[in-house]
This record gives structure tokens, C-alpha cells and sequence, in this order.
């Protein structure tokens, strides 16, 4: 009986650990990455590998006003999104090769159906950026706007 409660203990301790080291990391990298917009920048998460593109915000029950999820993709084109499992609203801006706006898509609301649709860019885009749904037009931010990356 010991012996499992010892067990338990270690398993608690070291998820514990885990988990704070994740956080840390992540807290620590997101000082590293923003994305800006003249006066005003974003602190970002990096979606750069599938596995991160495909959960992006998924499961998100907030997001801080001056956060979001810059997803970076190899190719310039029409990439989509849905708001499947995404529990807040979003703007979703697309952002081309010469990181100039191409393509918003404002206060998305979060898909509680089983089949959601997709929500497509008017142009092809390398990057797309994620932030709280109402930013873009609080920001008043439009098309041709530039965008600056501090990434690492």
C-alpha cells in the first residue's frame, strides 16, 4: 500500500513538473515572439509544424487582448480555417509573402455543429494570424496593412 502511494506521489510530482516547465517555456517564448502592426504588437504562439496547425486555438477558453497564434505555412496560398472545437471567437488575418494583409475574416464565432465550414481567405497567404474576435477593427486594420515578425 505504500508502495502505491509512493508511486502515485511520484507520478503527481512529476506531471507537476511537466507541466510548469511547459508553461515557463511557453511564457518565455511568447515574450520572444510578437507580431506588430504600427502601434500595436501581439504577443504570438508559433503554429509552424501540422501537429500545431491543426490544434491552433482549439480548446482555448480565453485569450489575453494583446495575444494570439501566428501560424506559419511553407507555401503561399489559400490556406482555410475552421472554428471546429474553438471555444472563443476569433479574427483571422491572412498575410502574404511581403507580410502585407491580404485577406480578414472578422469575429468568427465558434462552430458548435458537428460539420463546420470553412472559413476561406480572398488571397494566398504564407502567414495567418490569430487574435481575439474584434481586435482587427478596434486596431483599425485593413487591407495592405504591413505586419513586422520578431520570431525566434
Amino acid at each position: 500500500m505504500k508502495k502505491k502511494i509512493l508511486l502515485v506521489a511520484i507520478f503527481f510530482f512529476a506531471f507537476f513538473i511537466i507541466i510548469v516547465t511547459a508553461v515557463l517555456v511557453n511564457h518565455r517564448t511568447e515574450k520572444r515572439n510578437q507580431a506588430c502592426f504600427r502601434n500595436h504588437c501581439f504577443n504570438v504562439e508559433l503554429a509552424v509544424t501540422p501537429e500545431q496547425r491543426n490544434l491552433g486555438l482549439m480548446f482555448r477558453e480565453s485569450l489575453d487582448f494583446n495575444k494570439g497564434m501566428l501560424f506559419i505555412f511553407e507555401e503561399e496560398e489559400r490556406h482555410p480555417f475552421w472554428m471546429k472545437n474553438t471555444l472563443i471567437p476569433l479574427d483571422i488575418i491572412w498575410i502574404n509573402n511581403n507580410k502585407e494583409v491580404v485577406s480578414i475574416k472578422e469575429n468568427i464565432q465558434p462552430c458548435k455543429e458537428y460539420f463546420c465550414p470553412s472559413i476561406e481567405p480572398t488571397e494566398n497567404a504564407k502567414y495567418v494570424l490569430e487574435i481575439n474576435g474584434g481586435i482587427s477593427e478596434n486596431i483599425g486594420l485593413k487591407i495592405g496593412d504591413t505586419i513586422n515578425f520578431k520570431v525566434e
